[in-house]
């Protein structure tokens, strides 16, 4: 939780972010892998009010993910 806020801090994005040590979350989002596995790389990008407005899923592309994400969330607030 720390490292979250720190994180946030630093780039002062003003919003909380998701910790998810037990991957029940992703496990919950169907992006965990089985075994010891890290979960499946994608951005969940939820609207204030708790909808999911887009998913972002890419292996390699982190960058995209980032882009996507604001492209998702400026569309929401036009």
């Amino acid at each position: 939780m720390d490292r979250q806020k720190a994180f946030d801090e630093k780039n002062d994005l003003g919003f909380p972010l998701l910790s998810d040590p037990d991957r029940s979350v992703a496990r919950l989002f169907g992006v965990k892998r089985i075994g010891p596995l890290p979960s499946k790389r994608a951005t969940f990008v939820v609207g204030q009010d708790r909808r999911v407005l887009g998913v972002i899923q890419s292996e390699l592309d982190m960058t995209g993910h980032a882009d996507k994400a604001l492209k998702i969330l400026k569309q929401a607030n036009a």
